[in-house]
């Protein structure tokens, strides 16, 4: 198979320490197919503190708001020719019931926790150098004082058409961009208040959960809640492609990251419950924000699961990226507004993606379970 190299962008890109052909001499092999398929997303300054320290419960957690999946055995796993090696083999899993809200967390919910509890999210913090050169090649230097700022990623539209192996030419780090500043500095929460929070690390929505008197899916569970009482079907729907038929999820319709031509009434987010809930009455399964999951990311751990049937499983034990094995990663799941077959097919069910836990992004934001 023809094999590209894609640029580490996490230098040039966050640090703005080299070009991107600079950059080049650190690089990782992936190849084109799964580079179509969208590998991975931009992570921030990867830490390993826990920011959820000193959170405690509110009280009784209440049911309200959340949907009971009854359990069941399913095949978890890749469906089609769009899935990776990380989706392989398709194995059988047993769970056992849960709760799973039935839409994205909100802004509004948000802040009520923000209200009651004084958190400050990862993005409003300034960087800890200390903690991120312990996931950088040996003897980066140190950036400038003026990138070490409480600062995220921001999404801004390309003028034409690009190189898809350079993500840097749509995110930028941007200064003041955190969860009540979603699309930067300029940007606010006014008329968002049922739109999903995002610019938020797995910290943060764990911290959240915590509060809340819940907990993030396991893969496992957002997987099987996400197909909606269907045997492996490929979308939250079924099996029709996502741009046929009346409009299905919030992804990304034209050409990406330049042309969005709003198919499905949407440029970016949209707030939850926009679209049909799947045969789960869950909404957004498929598209609008990735949603962080519980579990460490392992590319392997499919594997390493064997032949027998899985009851109730966590996630491996520790997080293995080939792709950057210096950066521990937690798992994604969903898609976003971004995803476009032609790039990232993440809103499939089966579609697994990870990223540094304190990574916050435009389009990342989590659903709780208990």
């Amino acid at each position: 198979m023809h094999s590209l190299r894609l640029i580490i962008f996490t230098l040039p890109v966050l640090l703005g320490l080299a070009s991107c052909h600079e950059a080049a001499e650190k690089t990782a092999l992936v190849s084109h197919d799964s580079l179509a398929t969208c590998t991975k997303v931009p992570s921030r300054f990867p830490s390993r503190g826990d920011d959820s320290n000193g959170i405690k419960p509110a009280g009784e957690s209440s049911t309200a708001g959340m949907v009971f999946i009854e359990g069941g055995t399913f095949d978890m796993g890749g469906d089609n020719n769009q899935a990776s090696a990380d989706e392989y083999p398709k194995h059988k899993v047993i769970l056992d019931g849960f709760y799973m809200d039935a839409t994205e967390v909100t802004n509004d919910q948000f802040q009520k926790f923000v209200q009651a509890t004084g958190y400050v999210t990862t993005a409003e913090k300034a960087p800890d150098w200390e903690e991120m050169k312990k996931t950088l090649p040996p003897g980066t230097p140190k950036p400038a004082d003026s990138l070490l700022v409480p600062a995220s990623l921001v999404f801004h539209p390309t003028s034409g058409p690009v190189d898809m192996r350079n993500y840097s030419l749509w995110w930028n780090w941007e200064k003041g961009a955190d969860w009540k500043h979603p699309e930067g500095p300029g940007s606010s929460l006014a008329g968002k208040s049922n739109y999903p929070v995002v610019q938020v690390s797995w910290y943060d929505a764990m911290a959240y959960c915590k509060w809340s008197g819940k907990r993030l899916p396991t893969e496992a569970e957002w997987e099987f809640a996400a197909r909606g009482k269907l045997s492996n079907e490929i979308y939250p729907w079924g099996n029709q492609p996502i741009h046929e038929g009346k409009p299905k999820a919030n992804s990304w319709d034209g050409k990406f990251p330049y042309n969005n031509i709003k198919t499905d009434g949407f440029l970016t987010l949209a707030p939850v419950g926009s679209f049909s809930p799947n045969g789960n009455k869950l909404y957004d399964m498929a598209g609008n924000v990735w949603e962080w999951c519980a579990d460490w990311y392992d590319a392997d751990y499919y594997k390493s699961l064997g032949s027998g049937v899985a009851k109730n499983p966590v996630g491996p034990s520790s997080s293995n990226d080939p792709e950057e094995p210096a950066v521990p990663k937690r798992s994604m799941r969903g898609g976003s507004f971004l995803c476009n077959d032609d790039y990232c097919s993440g809103y499939r069910v089966a579609r697994r993606m990870k990223s540094s836990p304190d990574t916050g992004l435009e389009h990342t934001g989590f659903r709780c379970v208990k």
